[in-house]
């Protein structure tokens, strides 16, 4: 687990990464949007927050119920089935979903488990959180990465910090 994982995010670590983002994907002409389980609409709220964020956000979808996943993002049903929503292949999936969705240059997804008990096999404290591009703009047509995150602390701190987690993602993606 990398001392970030450990770490609390702070509001104001918050703000100021999603006001990074929000400024990088302006500059290079990007639109993002969101895919969001375990945060639940955080990652997009935070990006929304920023003032100029309409330009660069297209939308999110807050998918929390696992049969939501497949019907809205187009999540593989039988992949829910056989590993459950807490899963990189389930996040991946999600954020190419958003993408298309949403007709955005990328997505970043959010999938884990916050807790109070194991949900899928994954103890609490699990999350998955990928990015995908459209590939018209990145240059690479369905480039994608996904990261497996282990973040201690109450329900909240989880989920702000699979948020934080989602906002560095995107922003280190689109260097």
């Amino acid at each position: 687990m990398s001392e970030q994982d450990r770490r609390a995010v702070t509001e104001n670590d918050s703000a100021d990464l999603a006001t990074r983002l929000v400024e990088q994907l302006r500059a290079r002409g990007l639109t993002i949007a969101t895919a969001e389980s375990l945060t639940a609409g955080l990652v997009s709220a935070g990006i929304a927050d920023v003032p100029g964020a309409s330009a660069v956000l297209r939308g999110g979808a807050a998918t929390y119920a696992t049969p939501t996943k497949a019907a809205v993002l187009g999540v593989d049903a039988d992949l829910l089935r056989e590993r459950g929503a807490v899963d990189a292949d389930v996040a991946l999936e999600m954020a190419h979903g958003a993408v298309r969705l949403f007709a955005a240059d990328l997505a970043v997804a959010t999938t884990g488990v916050a807790g109070p008990a194991i949900q899928d096999g994954q103890d609490v404290g699990t999350c998955y959180v990928a990015v995908a591009f459209s590939g018209e703009s990145s240059g690479e047509r369905g480039r994608c990465h996904v990261d497996r995150f282990h973040f201690v602390g109450d329900r909240a701190e989880i989920r702000r910090a699979a948020a934080w987690a989602a906002w560095q993602m995107a922003l280190d993606h689109t260097r």
